[in-house]
């Protein structure tokens, strides 16, 4: 078995709200590249997002594929981890597009050999997952607005997002919960907008309305602000941009700076780093699940195979966020009652509508 053929396709997914906002900016769209790996005629699909603050961009997505073409053309697909080491050999960094190869490889094996993706990953424990779906930043009316209609349609989990002002941010949460009622479940989203001390102060006025967890509350390089968060705090304290890489998580987790882990697929470089930050995550006892997967339905299709292979996962992860979006070329999943379900094709189970690729 052989890699005959690459292709990419720029993908741009605008928003049903222009003015999404969270700490870090304001986006209008989702923007990435998807890659397809072929054999024998058959193909696999991975999808590289464009997200500045993870370290990737649009304009250097396809330098970046395009460099790792030669190097994987006529290479085994099943070996996976001789591909990764040829890819981390040419350039050091680029988790995003590393991932998109590694998941269409992935995606390529299933498809030929006839099994869903969860097949290759160890097996899977359910057959569908509770989505959290995130609130952009916006004044506290609106945001409890959009989460009840949320609610009323099948959401029950929610990820607040806020930037650092305790007394805005505490009414952010207040109306929410006000108006979703006791149902439903509540996290928060700081990315990285507070110092240890605000972080606390307002993580213990937002607990008097329930806060499950509270997500990456200092910047991601203050380590012992956030262990002194995670100690002195009684919600859940969950690492997301402090936990990047493999080697970050396995310090978050020995150390116990953090009572949980957000794991992404692009930003771990693939559905291997991302198994294997979820066995660290397991074996020191820290809480973890599969964070926002902010895309296509291709790239959410990967992140609910791996959800549904970690037995340890007990809570929502967010893999629905292609329900506020239009344009997404790849179909096979949705949201329905606020969860998605395994899609029941081979691969990862999602098929694309067009078919306009680039070959490198």
């Amino acid at each position: 078995m052989r890699i005959d053929g690459i292709g990419i396709m720029p993908i741009e997914m605008p928003l049903h709200d222009k003015d999404w906002a969270f700490a870090l900016a304001t986006v209008s769209s989702a923007r990435g590249y998807a890659i397809r790996l072929s054999s024998g005629g058959v193909h696999g699909y991975g999808y590289a997002p464009a997200i500045p603050h993870m370290g990737s961009t649009f304009e250097g997505l396809p330098i970046e594929l395009a460099r790792f073409a030669p190097l994987i053309k006529e290479f085994d697909p099943r070996d996976i981890e001789g591909l990764l080491q040829k890819l981390d050999r040419s350039l050091h960094g680029a988790p995003q597009a590393k991932a998109a190869i590694e998941c269409a490889a992935h995606d390529l094996v299933a498809r030929a050999f006839g099994t869903p993706l969860w097949g290759l990953l160890g097996g899977k424990r359910t057959e569908r997952v509770p989505v959290i779906r995130i609130l952009a930043l916006k004044p506290p009316d609106e945001m409890a607005a959009k989460a009840e209609e949320l609610f009323r349609e099948g959401y029950q989990y929610f990820k607040i997002k806020v930037h650092g002002d305790i007394h805005e941010d505490v009414a952010r949460v207040k109306a929410i919960r006000e108006r979703v009622g006791e149902d439903a479940h509540l996290t928060i989203d700081a990315n990285q907008s507070y110092s240890p001390k605000e972080a606390i102060l307002a993580i213990e006025q937002m607990a008097r309305y329930r806060v499950d967890l509270f997500e990456q509350p200092v910047h991601r390089f203050d380590l012992k602000g956030l262990a002194m968060v995670t100690r002195e705090s009684p919600a859940l304290i969950e690492a997301d941009e402090a936990a990047g890489t493999l080697e970050e998580i396995a310090v978050i987790v020995k150390d116990r700076l953090a009572d949980a882990v957000s794991l992404k697929i692009p930003k771990l470089g693939g559905l291997r780093n991302a198994r294997a930050a979820a066995r660290l995550c397991a074996t020191y006892g820290v809480k973890y699940r599969v964070g926002a997967h902010v895309g296509t339905r291709l790239l959410n299709a990967h992140g609910l195979h791996l959800a549904v292979s970690c037995p340890e996962i007990d809570y929502a992860c967010e893999l629905g966020e292609f329900a506020r979006m239009d344009g997404d070329p790849f179909t096979g999943l949705e949201v329905e009652n606020g969860h998605v379900e395994l899609p029941k094709d081979n691969g990862c189970g999602v098929q694309p509508i067009h078919h306009s690729w680039q070959v490198i």
